[in-house]
């Protein structure tokens, strides 16, 4: 069964919810978590904004005709997604707006995700100068001070995620995967510096994109235990 835009937006608010209640406590939104440590989701967005970044070839003076890891750019964008619904829950709590409905219907009435609906962007003909300055430009809005720093976000991170070769439906796959692979890591010593990011030689993230891969229609709860199966084998 296809989902509606509105549908997708809210399964994804609703597991950026309890990922933040299960990881943070409860009232992260006050700005602390429950030990303490001060949240901050703009210094998020922009630190992960400079890792996304650094997947395109943009040094003068290293591998300067290197492609682009798109692979990898694919999952600081859906970092990035995180970190944005964070801040929206973030603020809507705090100044009373509302719920995830508000923010759902907030975003679906955004004239940048309108064109995230359609067709991606065209990767192979993409402008990878353009791409990071209208990334810088979503570092500029979230490390300084304004008013209305969610509206000028999301305008430009989809913006962003569009010309980087997702869409909708592309987000929404990628991220329940990293949503339960985030989910994975805090279960097993990610808070606590215990967990084993490099599986053998590789990253969790290269073994969750070959799990999906291979399971197109692979349930959240069934996408945890092969991540189980896999981890276990380094273990």
């Amino acid at each position: 069964m296809k989902l509606t835009e509105k549908e997708m937006l809210l399964a994804m608010l609703k597991m950026q919810q309890k990922l933040n209640d299960e990881t943070n406590g409860k009232n992260w939104e006050s700005g602390y978590n429950k030990y303490g440590k001060i949240i901050s989701w703009r210094r998020c967005i922009y630190m992960e904004c400079a890792e996304l970044i650094d997947s395109f070839s943009w040094k003068h003076w290293k591998n300067i005709n290197a492609k682009p890891n798109w692979q990898n750019i694919h999952i600081e964008v859906i970092d990035i997604w995180h970190f944005i619904m964070s801040l929206a829950l973030e603020q809507y709590h705090n100044q009373k707006l509302g719920g995830i409905k508000e923010i759902a219907e907030y975003i679906i009435d955004n004239k940048s995700f309108k064109m995230f609906c359609k067709e991606p962007g065209d990767i192979k003909n993409a402008e990878e100068m353009e791409i990071i300055n209208q990334i810088e430009r979503i570092i500029h809005i979230t490390s300084g001070t304004y008013s209305d720093t969610f509206e000028k976000i999301i305008s430009e991170y989809f913006t962003v995620a569009h010309n980087c070769g997702l869409n909708l439906n592309s987000l929404y796959k990628v991220y329940i995967g990293k949503n339960v692979l985030n989910s994975f890591r805090q279960d097993n010593g990610y808070k606590e510096g215990s967990y084993k990011k490099m599986w053998g030689k590789v990253e969790d993230n290269v073994i969750l994109n070959k799990i999906m891969q291979n399971n197109v229609l692979i349930t959240p709860q069934e996408l945890y235990n092969s991540l189980q199966e896999e981890y276990q084998k380094i273990s």
